[in-house]
């Protein structure tokens, strides 16, 4: 009886993977890709919503049909932070900042920085092991700190 019991536990899958289906319905990729130089998203075309996911089936906001759109991977930090404990295999601290991209959606990105930027800063990214990567983070002493 406990063998029965253990395999009903151990036999469910306990993730979903991007591609999986779920109930029949495909699970997008949730995390933003950089691809040729460009964040690949989507732009709805009756309401103009941007989105940082490209393969959702209609727009969030309006339901509307969406186009695939690449934007600049750049724009301004709505907000950051500075994580002091070790996540994955980003060692502590690290930052994040949720960025307002040029003409674009808000996403996540990682800072390899302590201390993370400030609301304001103008932060460059890339991908970097599926991972968006801040570049050029302002260090608030007059220099740009590369990462």
């Amino acid at each position: 009886m406990a063998d029965a019991a253990r395999s009903q536990v151990t036999d469910r899958p306990n993730k979903r993977r991007a591609g999986a289906s779920a109930g029949g319905l495909a699970v997008a990729e949730s995390r933003p890709q950089v691809v040729d130089g460009l964040l690949r998203g989507a732009r709805c075309t009756a309401c103009r919503h941007a989105l940082s996911q490209a393969d959702v089936p209609w727009c969030p906001a309006c339901f509307g049909p969406i186009e695939p759109a690449g934007f600049t991977p750049a724009g301004t930090v709505w907000a950051a932070t500075t994580v002091r404990i070790p996540v994955g295999r980003w060692s502590a601290p690290f930052g994040l900042a949720y960025v307002d991209v040029d003409d674009g959606p808000r996403v996540l990105v990682h800072v390899a920085a302590d201390p993370a930027p400030h609301a304001g800063d103008r932060v460059s990214f890339h991908d970097r092991d599926g991972d968006l990567v801040a570049l050029d983070v302002p260090n608030h002493d007059g220099e740009q700190a590369g990462r």
